[in-house]
C-alpha cells in the first residue's frame, strides 16, 4: 500500500470513528470540533514533535494544507451534485 493509500484509509477509519461518535449522541459540530483540534494537535506533532510549537510561518504552511484539503473536498462535492441532477434530469 502506498502512502497515499494509507492516508486514504487513515481517512475512512477517522470517519468511521466521527459516524460512531455522532450515533453515540454527540453533536455533528462537537465531533467537527474534536477530529479538528485533534488534527491541529497531530499537525503539530509532526511537525515539531512533543516539545515545541508552531512558528507563525509553519501555522501558516499547515493552514495553507488544511485550505487546499477543503477546496479538494468541496470540488469531489460539487461534482458529486452535478452528476446526480444529471441523473435525475435523465430519469
Amino acid at each position: 500500500m502506498n502512502e497515499q493509500e494509507k492516508a486514504q484509509e487513515a481517512m475512512v477509519q477517522f470517519i468511521e470513528l466521527a459516524n460512531k461518535l455522532k450515533n453515540d449522541g454527540l453533536p455533528v459540530k462537537v465531533v467537527s470540533w474534536g477530529l479538528m483540534n485533534a488534527s491541529a494537535t497531530y499537525a503539530t506533532y509532526s511537525v515539531v514533535g512533543n516539545a515545541g510549537a508552531l512558528t507563525e510561518s509553519g501555522i501558516d504552511k499547515v493552514a495553507e494544507v488544511y485550505k487546499v484539503s477543503l477546496n479538494k473536498v468541496t470540488e469531489a462535492r460539487r461534482r458529486e451534485a452535478e452528476q446526480r441532477a444529471q441523473s435525475e434530469n435523465k430519469e
